[in-house]
């Protein structure tokens, strides 16, 4: 079928909006009509070719949208399903087997590569190859294919608008704090960096009952806003070297659980050293493969734990509905975080994007 859909052609190159040819879904396979999709870095970064990628390719990781047509071995959905679009995992490696399947094994392949894992292609142009699939899906564009596994069922009365934020950012942030910290009402919490990632955790820790909750950015906006949606105390990192003091200060021992969120080193080491012993920080930000950070190693052999996270440690088929209905009780306002683009505006929602002006950009999809 026809579709609308933005490529891009080269590294760093611009979206352009083109007409696509899309493939018929597979027996697993559903074809969803995309209503809207987020915008994070990992898109751009893709676009820029950070990771390995093929051009010309269609980006986009956070869509949500209506199922429109089955494939003969689908049973969990049918058209007029209301769907979020999550990560892609193989369902064989020993992690996927241990229902971890954010660290599946071969993740990273079925993300990147451009293809389903066979190779096979989604989009094409005058019989050309464009390469998609990219956490199989590519929904920056009206419609697309996604596999019966990946796949989120959501009640139809959340906005799907809304909901799509919570494909990536919105569980990674989320995540981290309800599977993964899952602190107590009075646990003291801090997030560095306040973007779609870092807000969510707030949100969450407010959900929690976390105190107090401590957001530090360099954006004063978005330091408004974290205190509008929960923190207690808000810290502009810009120009201070006394920001662990500062914690410390609010804290009185340091804090219970720290985000990091920017995978800057600096800051990284600030998350660590602003915690309390027996505290826990988690690594949200992705960081270039070679970036290091030095700690103390009798601070840490203090009970403190310092680990990574990927999509908020969540199987997003039981964690996104859960946040769906935080979002209808009014607990999780992801709308807040969201500037709405329409496709034909997705260079400018980029370049807003990446300079800090918007936290979440969501696309929405021309029909």
């Amino acid at each position: 079928m026809k579709i609308t859909a933005a490529v891009v052609h080269e590294r760093s190159g611009p979206f352009t909006i083109e007409e696509l040819d899309l493939c018929d879904p597979r027996a697993d396979e559903l074809l969803v009509e995309v209503v809207a999709s987020g915008m994070c870095a990992t898109d751009l970064h893709g676009r820029d070719a950070y990771y390995p990628t093929k051009f010309p390719k269609v980006f986009g990781h956070e869509g949500a949208g209506i199922v429109r047509a089955v494939g003969v071995a689908v049973t969990k959905f049918k058209p007029g399903d209301h769907v979020v679009m999550a990560y892609p995992w193989c369902g064989e490696c020993p992690n996927c087997r241990a229902h971890r399947q954010s660290y599946c094994l071969h993740a990273f392949d079925l993300k990147m590569n451009g293809t389903r894992a066979d190779g096979s292609i989604l989009h094409s142009k005058n019989g050309k190859p464009v390469y998609s699939a990219f956490f199989q899906q590519s929904s920056f564009g009206n419609f697309t294919i996604a596999n019966e596994r990946f796949a989120v069922k959501v009640r139809n009365e959340a906005s799907i608008e809304h909901v799509c934020a919570l494909a990536c950012g919105g569980q990674t942030g989320a995540g981290a704090v309800l599977n993964v910290m899952k602190p107590s009402a009075g646990d003291s919490f801090v997030v560095f960096g306040i973007g779609t990632v870092g807000l969510s955790g707030l949100m969450a820790a407010k959900i929690c009952g976390c105190d107090p909750i401590i957001a530090v950015d360099v954006h004063e906006h978005r330091l408004k806003l974290a205190r509008e949606l929960g923190a207690t105390h808000c810290i502009n990192h810009k120009g201070r070297n006394d920001v662990v003091a500062e914690i410390k200060k609010i804290t009185g021992i340091g804090a219970r659980y720290t985000l990091e969120t920017s995978a800057l080193p600096i800051v990284f080491r600030e998350a660590v050293e602003a915690l309390m012993p027996a505290g826990m920080c988690v690594l949200l930000g992705s960081a270039r493969k070679g970036t290091e950070v030095a700690l103390e190693m009798p601070f840490v052999q203090n009970g403190r734990e310092v680990r990574g996270v990927i999509q908020g440690d969540s199987v997003p088929q039981e964690f996104i509905p859960v946040l769906v209905d935080h979002i209808l009780a009014g607990h999780f306002p992801v709308d807040r975080l969201i500037t709405f683009y329409e496709l034909a505006d997705i260079n400018r929602a980029a370049a807003e994007s990446a300079s800090g002006k918007t936290i979440k950009p969501v696309l929405r999809m021309p029909h």
